[in-house]
């Protein structure tokens, strides 16, 4: 208990760290306790500060700052545009089809299943394959049942989604119009002795900017070239498996590893073990390696490294704690983290600084 009573004597002894602790802690309990609700504005503000990153450019080749403004919100409405009523529709289609086409699948997955025990009997019994086969079903059903239900929601969905499209927009061109203006009114409200947490901020900001934007970016790519590849081998479904394989990089290791699945199966249902299917799977994993080896380090060469381990723990805490959001941030998070332990003083300087102040006290 001594040892931490004098942690704690040191700590918070130091303005610039109970300024630093408390933005922490003020920012969290914000999070837990209201991150539903602030679902939209922290939507836009991963939207802003993706546009951001072309309004920029813009200023830098002399546009006045409004215009630059307008000109990348309107590109951004078309895009959205573009999305509600192009893409969307498609997806929609694709997964009808997909569901209507999954009886047939199963039926013939269970053949399949059935006939492993005639060519491997000292492997696979007929018992196990019954259990098997039980098992799917019994998911099926749980699956079935969901999208019941979440159909039975769907008008709530509906106008949940009609609201965000009303508000997002709106929150977007005034995060990007007044940005400096917010800016300095949160600055202005902090307290003067603030080093430690401004270096903290500056640190994160260059992180979660270029992670956000480069994170959009091997979305895209990955999602174009997976759509490309799929429809010139003639994959059914490939838009649908195209922006899963694209949305799948922003759960690193994990999400490429669990697309792997759909894409695999569906060619395996379509074309069966065939050249066709030893292609897809090749182009597949040549997608995979050239984003892991090749992609990834282009864009975020200026993101602090992180070991595997510690971005695996990142998803795992921050997805328990906020979802979607929760995953989607997690490295930008664990960088926060490492740069609050890179910023911290070690016992010398806190000793130091106690003193200080206790000298300037008396």
């Amino acid at each position: 208990m001594q040892v931490i009573y004098q942690w704690l004597k040191r700590t918070f002894s130091d303005p610039q760290l109970v300024v630093l602790l408390s933005l922490l802690l003020g920012g969290f309990i914000i999070i837990v306790t209201m991150g539903n609700m602030l679902a939209p504005v922290l939507a836009s503000i991963v939207i802003a500060y993706l546009l951001e990153g072309l309004v920029a450019p813009l200023q830098r080749m002399g546009v006045p700052r409004m215009l630059a403004v307008i000109v990348v919100f309107i590109l951004f409405l078309i895009a959205l545009g573009l999305i509600l009523f192009g893409l969307l529709p498609l997806l929609s289609r694709q997964v009808t089809q997909l569901v209507q086409q999954l009886p047939n699948m199963l039926a013939e997955g269970q053949q399949a299943l059935m006939m492993l025990p005639e060519k491997y009997p000292e492997l696979i019994t007929a018992d196990q394959v019954q259990e098997v086969i039980a098992t799917i079903g019994g998911e099926a059903g749980n699956i079935g049942q969901k999208v019941l239900s979440w159909s039975l929601a769907s008008v709530v969905g509906v106008i949940t989604l009609l609201v965000y499209l009303v508000l997002m927009p709106l929150l977007v061109f005034f995060f990007l119009k007044d940005k400096r203006l917010i800016l300095n009114w949160f600055t202005s409200a902090l307290p003067q002795d603030r080093k430690i947490a401004l270096h903290v901020w500056r640190e994160v900001d260059g992180q979660i900017s270029n992670y956000v934007r480069g994170k959009f970016w091997e979305i895209i790519i990955v999602w174009s070239a997976s759509y490309v590849t799929f429809t010139l081998l003639g994959l059914q479904y490939a838009m649908l498996l195209g922006v899963l394989v694209g949305l799948s990089v922003i759960i690193p290791y994990i999400g490429a590893t669990v697309v792997t699945f759909p894409v695999l199966v569906v060619g395996w249902f379509q074309w069966g073990w065939t050249a066709d299917f030893g292609w897809l799977a090749l182009a597949y994993f040549i997608i995979q390696a050239l984003d892991g080896n090749v992609l990834v380090p282009l864009l975020f060469s200026e993101v602090v490294s992180l070991h595997p381990i510690a971005i695996i723990v990142a998803i795992l805490v921050f997805g328990g704690f906020w979802g979607f959001w929760g995953v989607f941030f997690a490295i930008p998070l664990a960088t926060l983290v490492n740069a609050v332990i890179q910023a911290w003083p070690s016992r010398a300087e806190l000793d130091s600084r106690v003193e200080q102040n206790q000298a300037a006290a008396s």
